[in-house]
């Protein structure tokens, strides 16, 4: 079952949308290994399984958003807007579809969703616990931050003399034993 989807794939599939995590009617119909208007019209004709916090369908703009996100042409594809499940219409399309790989796949979205909710708290939980730390610290430490970046601030340049100086010896010469012609 784990090589029947990759989890990456799911994750991937994942979206973030009117502050709900989604997936797309057409991600889901991959998924499932159905196409997109065989989803989509087995959602239609159960729409009373499916309330209004289970799947909504994107606006124009959400839609060319996330086109420009994600890199699609304008030609071809779609006629109309798509739908985005929420992880329970995900979780309700499971009994419309009647086929064992959507069975199949459906588990392993579900385990997707929950492994990024426990992710996603752990993540807030650090935080918070970071937080708490530099307001209990802050005022301890606040000599050692002061020392650390003083030692990390570059030294101040010397001022350095204009002019020419020389600092080395004059060179010796000696006095040859042969005198001068005269």
């Amino acid at each position: 079952m784990a090589n029947l989807v990759p989890t990456e794939r799911i994750e991937r599939s994942i979206l973030l949308i009117r502050g709900h995590k989604v997936m797309l009617d057409a991600d889901l119909a991959e998924l499932y290994g159905v196409e997109t208007k065989a989803l989509n019209r087995a959602f239609t004709r159960n729409r009373e399984r499916f309330p209004d916090d289970f799947v909504f369908q994107l606006t124009e703009s959400e839609f060319a958003d996330l086109r420009c996100q994600i890199g699609t042409s304008r030609w071809g594809g779609r006629r109309y807007l798509p739908y985005a499940f929420t992880e329970q219409g995900v979780a309700m399309l499971s009994g419309v579809l009647h086929s064992k790989r959507a069975i199949q796949v459906n588990v392993e979205i579900m385990r997707t969703f929950v492994r990024l909710r426990q992710l996603l708290a752990s993540n807030a939980q650090l935080a918070r616990k970071l937080e708490a730390l530099e307001k209990k610290y802050d005022t301890q430490f606040k000599v050692v931050f002061d020392a650390i970046r003083q030692l990390m601030s570059p030294p101040e340049p010397r001022k350095r003399k204009i002019g020419f100086l020389v600092k080395e010896r004059a060179a010796k010469y000696r006095r040859s034993a042969i005198s001068p012609m005269p």
